[in-house]
Order: C-alpha cells, then structure tokens, then sequence
C-alpha cells in the first residue's frame, strides 16, 4: 500500500460483517502537506466519519467528510474560504483484471481497489475533499479583472456573442 499524506488504514482482517464505525481527522501537519499536494492555500479542517463492514462484493465504508479549506482565485488570487460536507458511498474491491472496465449507475458505489491488507479511510477522504472543491474558483472582482485584460465573457465570445455583433453591424449599415 502506497504511504499517502493522510493514511488511516483499517486491516481487512478486522473488518467484519457487522457495521462498524470508524471517526478520522487529519493533523495539522498532515492537512499542511494535503494543501500543497491539492494546491490550496491551506486546508483548515478535513474529518470523515465511516460507517465500513464486509459484504459479498467488498468492503463498504459510507459516511461523510467534512472539509474546510482556504483557496486562491485563478485570476486575483484573493483568498476564498470554502466548506464542504460530501456524502461517500464506496465499495474496496480486489483488484481485477487488467483492463477491466465497471460501468455502474448511479445508485451504485464507488469502487477502489484494494492495495495491501487494508482499506484506506484517510486517502478516500483526501480525494474526496479535493473532488467536491471549485476546480476553478473565481472572487467576485474575477470578471471585472478579466474584462480589464480584454478576456472577452462566454456570452461575447460564444456564438451567441457572435451574432448580437453581426446583428449590431447589419443595425449599423441599414442606419
């Protein structure tokens, strides 16, 4: 099993088919390096609570994680708080054959292979949190920046941008 920066394994070996409860949170200094491998500015808050037991397909852990963290606008770098409290629903599974492809629906789990003898809680967290985040966050003053530097918006670069200008030069020439 690859170390990660906020491992919480639980041995399969003491996993059984009787829910169980498991409550993780990440240290100071892990939620630290989780900022940088994530590329925000800080991570203030990253806890999950599971609900793990075996069942014919796996092992199955469902809960919550609940996240705070400080990110950067893509475009003014001002600071944004943001919170997150996810639902998780995931099934650890064998590894399968090379190749092989789930499709599932949406009612269904979502599967990770399981690496070594365990399950790792921490990392399903991790992934979790970075997951749930505003891939690209923007402040307030974002569009206002943009326009200064001459980034035209989706509306005036899309096609509908397109056809309001032609219509505003066909407006012109008929007047």
């Amino acid at each position: 099993m690859n170390a990660t920066e906020f491992a919480r394994v639980e041995r399969l070996d003491t996993i059984g088919e009787e829910e169980r409860s498991v409550a993780i949170s990440a240290t100071e200094a892990e939620r630290a390096t989780l900022a940088a491998r994530f590329g925000l500015v800080s991570v203030e808050q990253l806890e999950a609570d599971f609900a793990i037991r075996r069942t014919a397909a796996g092992i199955s852990a469902t809960g919550v994680v609940r996240g705070a963290v400080v990110q950067a606008c893509g475009v003014t770098g001002d600071l944004l708080p943001a919170r997150i409290e996810e639902p998780v629903r995931l099934l650890f599974v064998e590894p399968s054959a090379a190749g092989d492809e789930v499709e599932l629906d949406e009612g269904e789990l979502d599967t990770i292979e399981i690496e070594g003898g365990g399950i790792d809680l921490g990392e399903a967290a991790a992934e979790t949190l970075a997951l749930a985040l505003d891939p690209f966050p923007r402040s307030p003053r974002a569009a206002e920046r943009l326009k200064e530097a001459g980034v035209l918006s989706e509306d005036e670069a899309g096609p509908f941008g397109a056809l309001a200008g032609l219509k505003a030069k066909l407006e012109g020439k008929s007047n």
